[in-house]
C-alpha cells in the first residue's frame, strides 16, 4: 500500500530530526565523559550527568521547536568538556565541580537575558577565545596518538575507521569509529574475562549537593561560560542563520542557562545552542522549510530515547582498554582543534597574544589551584592590550 504523499514529506525532516540525534550523542559523548571523569565524577555520577543532560536538552529542543517553529537544536558543550579534561579535579572535589556547573548556568542565563552582560561576551577577541579553545583542545586530540603506545591492536583500527569514513561520509566518521572501538572493548573484555555490570546499564540520576569554593568557580565556572557562549552558542545561532532562520537567541540561551543550572546537581556540566549538528536539522536535507522545526523537535524526541544508552556507555567505558574512549574523544575534536587554531592565527598582528594563550591554555598547569583555561585567558587579554595596540 503507497504512502499519502503527505505522510512523504513528513517523514523527511523526522528522518532528519533522527539522524541529528543519533550523530549529535555518539560524536560527543566520549568527550563529556571524559570530562566529568576528569573533574572527579564517579562511574555512576558520570551516567547520571550523561542522562540528566540529555533529557534535559532534548525536551528544551522540543519546546522551542513548538513554541517558535524554527529548526533550533541544543546539545552539550562540548568544548566545556574538553576544557574540565584540560582542568582536571578542583580544590573540593566533585561537589565543587557541580557547584560551578551550577554558576555557569546562572551565567549564562543571566548572558542570554541582559544585553550588556552578551555584549561583554561578544568583546572577547574572537582570536584570543580561539587560542584558549586550541589549547583546551590539544590534550584530548593528542589521546589517540598517546593511547597507540598503550594499545596499539586496539586503537589503530579505530582511527584506520575515522580516516577511511572522513573521506567518503564524514559526518559518520566519529560515529563508525565508536563503533569500531565498541566492537574492540568486547574483544579486550573476551580475553581478560571482565563483564558489563549489568546493574549499571540502567541510568538513574544520582545527586550531589553543590558546594562553592572560589578556585572551582573561577577556573571552571568563569572559563566554561566563555567557551560555552563563544564556542557553541554564537556559532550555532550562525548556523542558523546561514539557512535563513531568525534566531530566538534571548529564549534559547536563557532556557540553556536555566536548564544547566536544573541539570548541574546530577552531573550535567553545560548545555547549549548546536553548532556542528545544527545544519543537520535546519539544512535542505532536513524538508521544506516551513516543516524543518519538525526535524528539530524530532531531535529532541529522539534525544529522549537515546538517553536511555546513558548507563550502558558508562559501563562499557569501565571495560576498555587503556585510551580507548580518550582516543574517540580525541578525533571527535580535531575538526574543532583546526578551526580553533584557523581561528587564532588569521591575524598576523594578534599572533603573539593568540599563541601566548594557546600555549598556556595547553600546558595544563594550575596556579593558585585554578586551572590554565582562566590563566591563558587573562594573558592573552593583558598581551593584548598591552603589546598589539593598533
Amino acid at each position: 500500500m503507497s504512502r499519502s504523499p503527505d505522510a512523504v514529506r513528513w517523514q523527511q525532516p523526522v528522518t532528519a530530526g533522527a539522524v541529528t540525534a543519533l550523530v549529535g550523542f555518539t560524536s560527543s559523548f566520549a568527550v563529556v565523559l571524559a570530562g566529568l571523569r576528569a573533574v572527579g565524577a564517579s562511574p555512576s555520577q558520570a551516567a547520571s550527568g550523561l542522562l540528566a543532560l540529555t533529557v534535559g536538552f532534548g525536551l528544551l529542543i522540543v519546546g522551542l521547536a513548538l513554541v517558535h517553529r524554527v529548526p533550533v537544536t541544543l546539545a552539550w558543550s562540548t568544548p566545556g568538556a574538553a576544557l574540565l579534561v584540560s582542568t582536571g579535579a578542583v580544590e573540593g572535589g566533585w561537589p565543587a565541580a557541580v557547584g560551578a556547573f551550577v554558576v555557569t548556568g546562572v551565567l549564562i542565563a543571566l548572558i542570554g537575558a541582559v544585553p550588556l552582560l552578551g555584549d561583554l561576551v561578544a568583546r572577547i577577541p574572537t582570536e584570543i577565545a580561539q587560542a584558549m579553545l586550541a589549547g583546551i583542545l590539544l590534550q584530548l586530540c593528542l589521546a589517540p596518538f598517546l593511547a597507540l603506545a598503550d594499545s596499539p591492536g586496539y586503537v589503530l583500527p579505530v582511527i584506520l575507521a575515522w580516516l577511511v569514513t572522513s573521506r567518503v561520509a564524514p559526518r559518520w566518521a566519529v560515529p563508525v569509529a565508536l563503533l569500531v572501538a565498541v566492537g574492540a572493548i568486547a574483544v579486550a573484555a573476551n580475553r581478560s574475562g571482565q563483564s558489563l555490570d549489568t546493574a549499571s546499564l540502567v541510568p538513574r540520576l544520582e545527586w550531589t549537593t553543590p558546594t562553592w569554593t572560589w578556585p572551582a568557580i573561577v577556573g571552571i565556572a568563569l572559563p566554561l561560560t566563555i567557551v560555552t557562549m563563544a564556542s557553541q552558542n554564537l556559532p550555532g545561532a550562525a548556523v542558523l542563520r546561514s539557512f535563513g532562520f531568525s534566531v530566538p537567541w534571548r529564549s534559547s540561551v536563557v532556557a540553556t542557562g536555566v536548564g544547566t543550572a536544573l541539570v548541574a546537581p546530577f552531573g550535567g556540566h553545560a548545555m547549549n545552542l548546536a553548532a556542528l549538528s545544527a545544519a543537520l536539522a535546519a539544512g535542505n536535507e532536513a524538508g521544506p522549510r516551513e516543516r524543518r522545526w519538525v526535524a528539530a523537535a524530532s531531535a529532541g524526541v529522539g534525544y529522549l530515547v537515546i538517553a536511555a544508552a546513558a548507563g550502558l556507555v558508562v559501563a562499557l567505558a569501565a571495560v576498555a582498554p587503556p585510551g580507548i574512549i580518550e582516543a574517540v574523544a580525541g578525533l571527535a575534536l580535531i575538526g574543532a582543534l583546526v578551526g580553533s587554531l584557523q581561528g587564532a592565527f588569521e591575524q598576523s598582528r594578534h599572533r603573539t597574544s593568540a599563541g601566548l594563550t594557546f600555549l598556556l591554555a595547553a600546558s595544563g598547569i594550575s596556579l593558585l589551584s585554578v586551572g590554565a583555561a582562566f590563566w591563558a585567558l587573562l594573558l592573552g587579554l593583558a598581551v593584548r592590550a598591552t603589546l598589539e595596540r593598533p
